[in-house]
């Protein structure tokens, strides 16, 4: 019998990619500010706070899908999951391919194709870490060590990987033209994959004393800014360093911890807030919010999108209403699309219902 713990939900990591799917929104939504105000030392302080959104998208990422195969192995059901699993992974590399098709000519210059943006980079990052976590998943505390040593071996090679060319480059570095190549960013999704692998082991404490640990030693790279620069030949410090590493991650884990101790206090009571309902619809549909909100933000139609109507043009005021506007309108899509696809699970289980009464008052209340 598994423990009680194997069957908890953690909202919290709920919580946190909802909370960077709003970030995210609102980063991408400076498009409609105007050039001077975009220059501006607030905008400047802005961008720095959204520059934990990818990380905290990776770190999610990697955290689930490292507590669910610990948890269907400790179950017994490690190879549905990992059919289940390995299907979602494809569904995000082709929604990132369809994503590439939309803005860029790729039957001209398939080049375009190998161009990783953030969801290529979440699909590629969760593929390596399917194949790692399907042979360790019984072995917790393995793969657990595994996760956080290929994290650290990630972060510290990513200086060196910006000198990387060939085809290597696609993946490795931004010489190509990648936003997100899988150096430095793989190593969030690993440092999830560890949190994972210790909550599916352990429960929640195993989740604080993870954090806790992830969150001194982000304290620990962040001051070791110094050395850590010196250590390596001249290189891109803001993106590949892993002192630079350390100060994000370190500020994905202290959210996620104040999470994790709300949703211990909050998390189970009663009937969700509307406000919780919000950001947690964002964290259980990030990647159709994504989708959305920039299909809103740029595709044209019939000559509309915010950024042809107002972009540029905005003073701090219409682009916080714009924005919020954006994010209300990516709710109610969000969730019309998932009412959409549940409507043929609705008619399955219609057609399942009993049809005497007697059946009716048979089923247990």
């Amino acid at each position: 019998m598994s423990p009680p713990h194997a069957l908890e939900r953690v909202r919290a990591i709920d919580w946190l990619r909802g909370l960077a799917v709003l970030m995210m929104i609102q980063c991408h939504a400076f498009v409609l500010l105007r050039p001077d105000l975009r220059a501006s030392k607030a905008a400047r302080e802005l961008l720095r706070a959204d520059g934990v959104v990818a990380p905290a998208f990776l770190f999610s990422a990697g955290f689930a899908l490292a507590l669910l195969l610990v948890r269907s192995t400790a179950s017994g059901k490690r190879v549905e999951r990992l059919g289940r699993n390995l299907r979602r992974i494809l569904q995000v590399l082709g929604v990132a391919t369809l994503v590439n098709w939309m803005w860029f000519p790729v039957f001209r210059e398939p080049r375009w194709l190998l161009r990783l943006d953030i969801l290529h980079c979440v699909g590629l990052s969760l593929l390596l870490l399917l194949g790692v976590g399907a042979g360790l998943a019984s072995r917790p505390r393995v793969l657990r060590g595994v996760t956080l040593a290929l994290a650290f071996i990630t972060f510290f090679l990513s200086p060196l990987g910006e000198d990387v060319s060939g085809p290597w480059a696609f993946l490795l570095n931004k010489s190509t033209g990648a936003v997100f190549p899988l150096l430095p960013w793989l190593g969030f999704a690993w440092l999830g994959a560890y949190a994972g692998a210790v909550t599916g082991e352990q429960g929640r404490p195993g989740l604080v004393r993870a954090l806790l640990l992830l969150i001194g030693l982000g304290l620990a790279g962040s001051y070791a800014a110094r050395p850590l620069k010196a250590l390596y030949a001249d290189h891109h410090f803001y993106v590949t360093n892993p002192s630079n590493a350390a100060e994000r991650w370190l500020w994905v884990c202290i959210p996620l911890l104040v999470l994790v101790a709300l949703e211990a206090w909050r998390g189970s009571e009663g009937v969700p807030s509307r406000l919780r309902r919000f950001v947690e619809s964002f964290g259980s549909s990030s990647l159709s919010a994504y989708v959305i909100h920039l299909g809103l933000l740029y595709f044209h139609v019939f000559g509309f999108s915010f950024e042809v109507v107002w972009g540029n043009r905005c003073g701090w005021g219409g682009y916080a209403l714009l924005t919020g506007l954006i994010m209300l309108l990516t709710y109610a899509l969000c969730q019309g699309l998932d009412r959409l696809r549940d409507l043929p699970l609705r008619r399955l289980l219609s057609r399942a219902a009993p049809e005497s009464r007697g059946e009716e008052f048979a089923r247990p209340r």
